[in-house]
């Protein structure tokens, strides 16, 4: 098992001598002694340096290969954004969501960022297509969702209407945002499990 989680270099050493990642590393080895199906992590990357959060992440990627089920419960939804396949997004107690993670970004609207040569007019523009929703000024760029259909047409109303595109960008939603999205409201009850 120290193999599996490269720490046979450092078989030899006693525990105290062992960074927190290592430690980390022994605790899986010690999980996996009895071979099982199903591997439960509950912040693995928790008080690591940024090399022990990328040979964590390495670490259960290459056992979700393998063939082992890792559920991951984590806060940092960069992390299980990048190592899980399908998540349960949880508020107050109940799951709101539990699919794979392309099931759950489809749920979101499409969502674009627009930079024009004038923003107030662009802003204008926007605002009387009605399929043009959650329009907003950030700055210098326009933020809206809409279908890619409406947002040929709005194209075209821009250049009718003698503005310039500057950048014309779809959005995809984060897990952060599309979290946030199901479980607002919920308070500090809020927690996300994730299966690798």
């Amino acid at each position: 098992m120290l193999d599996v989680v490269e720490l046979r270099q450092r078989a030899g050493d006693k525990l105290g001598a062992y960074s927190q990642g290592m430690r980390q590393r022994l605790g899986i080895a010690a999980s996996l002694l009895r071979s099982p199906r199903l591997l439960i992590l509950d912040e693995p990357t928790n008080g690591l340096d940024p090399a022990g959060i990328r040979d964590m992440r390495d670490l259960v990627t290459r056992l979700a290969e393998e063939g082992m089920t890792i559920f991951l419960s984590s806060h940092l939804l960069a992390e299980v954004e990048e190592l899980c396949t399908r998540v349960a997004i949880i508020r107050t107690g109940a799951i709101v969501f539990e699919g794979g993670l392309a099931e759950l970004h489809a749920r979101a609207a499409p969502s674009y960022r627009l930079r024009t040569t004038d923003p107030t007019r662009a802003l204008a523009v926007c605002s009387r297509d009605e399929r043009i929703r959650d329009v907003s000024l950030d700055g210098d760029e326009i933020v809206f969702s809409a279908a890619e259909e409406a947002v040929v047409g709005l194209s075209r109303a821009l250049v009718e209407a003698g503005l310039g595109i500057a950048a014309l960008t779809p959005q995809t939603a984060t897990l952060e945002s599309l979290f946030f999205e199901l479980t607002e409201g919920a308070g500090d009850q809020r927690a996300l499990e994730a299966v690798a």
